[in-house]
């Protein structure tokens, strides 16, 4: 059954690249990266640092310290309608305020998800990423198949990652770009009239703001 979505396409470059959800490989790597990897393979063979170390420090900028900067920005606009029609407006100067810029999150765009519509956000050449505000890009971002396959079958790509949404929910992908990215605003989820913006900020996941989830509920 054809699916009813809708991509946002632009010229746009880079070349970072990974593995992991998806298993795809792809083993093109930048000077920068090339360099960091010969460091860090020296590094392990003299026994000066611990892989598992290293792993568990990427992981933590990816799911937890990064991210944050995002839920407070979801959370801000759930709580504040003036804030939400700016982050709408001008999301870089909307951000900007919470002191969230620089490099990878320069020019941002917020797509706020919907009853009707949700949005999904790829960057399908290489993995531009709003560093930012989510910190560092998931190994799954970069690798091709969901680079390729969340624009060819975006319902499909969600049900991986545990999101069955309405049949007649319309997704629409955005395609991340060096110059353009984007940050999902999920929809505030039921029961949570009474919470602060750091207990709404708590509800918020990364992958809620890419767009393979939706916001937690209270505890």
């Amino acid at each position: 059954m054809h699916e009813d979505h809708e991509t946002d396409h632009h010229d746009h470059h880079g070349h970072a690249h990974g593995h992991g959800h998806f298993h795809d490989h792809d083993n093109r790597y930048t000077d920068m990266q090339a360099r960091v990897r010969a460091l860090e393979t020296v590094l392990v063979e003299k026994g000066l640092i611990d892989p598992k170390a290293v792993d568990a420090i990427v992981e933590t900028y990816e799911t937890k310290i990064g991210p944050k900067n995002g839920a407070r920005v979801v959370a801000k606009a759930w709580s504040d309608p003036a804030f939400a029609d700016w982050l709408k407006a001008d999301a870089t100067a909307a951000i900007a305020s919470l002191g969230y810029a620089g490099r990878q999150g320069e020019h941002m765009r917020a797509v706020f998800n919907t009853v009707d519509t949700h949005n999904l956000i790829v960057c399908t050449l290489c993995s531009c990423y709003p560093w930012a505000v989510l910190g560092l890009p998931p190994t799954w971002y970069k690798a091709p198949a969901y680079r390729s396959r969340a624009v060819i079958d975006p319902r499909g790509v969600l049900a991986e990652f545990g999101l069955a949404l309405p049949k007649e929910t319309k997704i629409r992908v955005w395609d991340s770009t060096a110059e353009l990215r984007y940050l999902v605003i999920p929809e505030r989820p039921d029961g949570t009239d009474g919470l602060d913006e750091q207990a709404l900020a708590a509800l918020v996941s990364r992958d809620a703001m890419i767009g393979t989830a939706i916001a937690g509920v209270p505890s």
